[in-house]
């Protein structure tokens, strides 16, 4: 079994495990190496503008909110976006801030009928330490993967 096999495979154990509705679950890392080995993977960064400006850009990642900035509404148009930017048949990996709209975004993809839809844990700036501060436990940039400032 290859590598890109491997990490899928824990990927999809991990979402079974978790009884998540969408087809796995990835560490930022693993996230990075199967969007590098898998052709046609695709990193959907669904923060809001004011996040990839202010905190950080994921180089190459299609960008599409999952929330609106500055009300921080739920974007209608999400859906409509990614049906009109992002294969169905494609690799889909969701990144937030630390996980969770991601999750809903991996989520309502799946029911959309992307049937290769997966969360990125842990986010792009992972959870907040013991003293309230992002960017020290967990996510993409604590993991040193690429990222840009704006």
């Amino acid at each position: 079994m290859g590598r890109l096999n491997e990490l899928l495979a824990l990927a999809k154990a991990r979402a079974e495990d978790q009884n998540l509705p969408y087809a796995g679950a990835l560490t930022p890392a693993e996230a990075y190496e199967v969007w590098k080995l898998a052709p046609g993977a695709v990193l959907v960064d669904v923060r809001t503008k004011a996040e990839w400006d202010w905190v950080g850009r994921v180089p190459g990642a299609v960008e599409i909110e999952w929330n609106l900035y500055p009300d921080g509404g739920r974007n209608p148009h999400f859906l409509e976006r990614l049906k009109r930017e992002v294969d169905r048949e494609a690799l889909v990996l969701f990144l937030c801030r630390s996980g969770g709209r991601s999750n809903a975004a991996a989520t309502a993809a799946a029911q959309a009928g992307y049937t290769s839809a997966c969360n990125i844990l842990e986010g792009f700036e992972g959870d907040k330490s013991a003293d309230g501060r992002r960017n020290t436990v967990g996510g993409w940039r604590f993991a040193g993967l690429p990222w840009t400032q704006s």
